[in-house]
């Protein structure tokens, strides 16, 4: 089971490995770790992307397990965004 904590490819890009004795290499890999989680936060695209694709999947889940509510959602959607367009056009041109 510990060999499995130690392996690179479970630990995350943000963790720094156990067992690193040397003291320089420690303070490297707790610099790449900092940087990496920096990144993680600061990468505004990356964030959204990953966002919409998690939204989407659960989307896909929803509408495999229930079209109808699925194709009600859309629609609700839809007479929403047109009301809200309506509402604009509407105020401006008055």
């Amino acid at each position: 089971m510990s060999s499995d904590i130690t392996r690179t490819s479970a630990i995350p890009r943000t963790a720094v490995e156990l067992g690193i004795d040397d003291p320089v290499e420690r303070a490297r890999a707790e610099l790449k770790a900092a940087l990496a989680a920096i990144e993680e936060k600061a990468n505004v695209p990356r964030r959204v992307g990953r966002a919409v694709d998690r939204t989407i999947a659960k989307a896909r889940a929803l509408q495999s397990r229930n079209p109808g509510l699925t194709m009600a959602a859309i629609v609700a959607g839809a007479v929403a965004v047109g009301a809200i367009v309506w509402a604009g056009v509407r105020a401006y041109t008055r």
